[in-house]
């Protein structure tokens, strides 16, 4: 199939994350090298198909100096989604179908293959497109680490780096004033960077949306933790952890054409501990200082394997394919397999375990959390 490829193109959907920028320098690089295709860079997400004027080329020169990058130099937007195009008609939200109208700007552009990097509400979107011939290859990118069948997701490892940061600073204040703080962490279905960010950064409870919590559990473990001493806590928090019987907790506004944001569960967990705890409660929430910066030396690394690998896909004729981490290779899977489920922290898994050997309180009694 290598000889019928001439043109492809790139976007960068969704939220954005480390690692972004090295994966379109290797796209680049390696269509250009490799196989001397053109590529166009597609410009904040699948927005770039849908309004004019969002299409450039890429040129070697374009991708120079890049790889420690954080962000994306072609811009990304999570409220495009073709097929539930939001838009404002005289004062009212209207949303429209224009996934057509998508895949013919596609081929106006020329576009043999488009090569999509994102989690996975971006390439749900990818797969309708194929069902109406838009070609596709996928790349896995979420900092939430929650996209099945690869091991890993470019940018999780540089998130949870800058949480354990986060934390190390907050262990110094909160013991000097002998405080509970609470840190707010991304993780809106999946808990991977508050378990993971949170037992690296030594704090003594990490709440994540997999196991719904008890807040009595909670305040139960700080108090053990005066008694014996220790007159701070340091909590994590996944901004879609949920109080036992409760729910999630949302902002009030939702933006046109993005789905509803999570946000405010520290503030809700402090107030309840408050009730019933006579110690100071502080919350941080980390917010998008987690999607920022430079990527680690593992999120580059595996950027540059996933671009690089996503080109070669094409070259072979594996479309409709996602590169995918598996047992340290590089592998594809089927778009539809990669987003037909989320990765979700197994309670049986042996972080888990050995979070609760650490003594950590995951907002449960252990029994009951083995119980589930």
């Amino acid at each position: 199939m290598e000889h019928q490829i001439r043109r492809i193109g790139v976007l960068t959907g969704g939220g954005d994350c480390p690692g972004l920028n090295a994966v379109i320098r290797a796209v680049v690089k390696t269509a250009i090298s490799q196989y001397g295709w053109e590529v166009l860079g597609i410009e904040d997400g699948f927005e770039g198909l849908i309004q004019p004027g969002k299409v450039r080329p890429l040129k070697m020169a374009d991708v120079r100096g890049i790889l420690p990058r954080g962000g994306t130099i072609l811009g990304t937007t999570n409220r495009a989604n073709p097929f539930h195009y939001e838009v404002e008609v005289d004062g009212e939200i209207k949303a429209f179908d224009v996934s057509d109208d998508v895949v013919r700007y596609a081929q106006v552009l020329g576009i043999d293959v488009l090569i999509v990097i994102g989690g996975d509400g971006s390439l749900r979107i990818a797969y309708e497109l194929m069902q109406k011939g838009l070609k596709v290859v996928g790349v896995p990118k979420t900092i939430d680490n929650d996209l099945k069948d690869t091991a890993v997701t470019f940018g999780f490892d540089t998130a949870i780096n800058t949480a354990m940061d986060a934390l190390d600073k907050l262990h110094t204040t909160a013991e000097s004033h002998h405080r509970v703080i609470i840190l707010e962490l991304m993780g809106r279905e999946a808990g991977w960077i508050a378990l993971e960010a949170g037992i690296a950064g030594g704090a003594d409870i990490i709440l994540i949306p997999e196991i719904p919590y008890d807040v009595e559990s909670i305040t139960e473990h700080i108090r053990g933790r005066n008694l014996s001493g220790a007159k701070f806590s340091i909590v994590v928090v996944a901004e879609g952890a949920k109080p036992m019987g409760g729910e999630e907790v949302y902002r009030e506004q939702r933006e046109i054409g993005a789905v509803r944001r999570l946000g405010g569960i520290g503030q809700q967990l402090a107030e309840q501990l408050r009730e019933r705890c006579s110690l100071e409660i502080r919350v941080t929430v980390l917010g998008y200082l987690q999607r920022g910066g430079t990527p680690t030396a593992f999120d580059r690394l595996l950027s540059s394997r996933f671009g690089t690998i996503a080109v070669h896909l094409v070259a072979q004729g594996k479309l409709g394919q996602m590169v995918a981490l598996k047992d340290e290779r590089i592998t594809a899977v089927p778009i539809a397999e990669a987003v037909s489920a989320q990765k979700m922290v197994s309670l049986n898994s042996d972080i888990i375990l050995t979070a609760m050997g650490l003594g950590i309180n995951l907002g449960r009694k252990q029994e009951e959390i083995r119980a589930l």
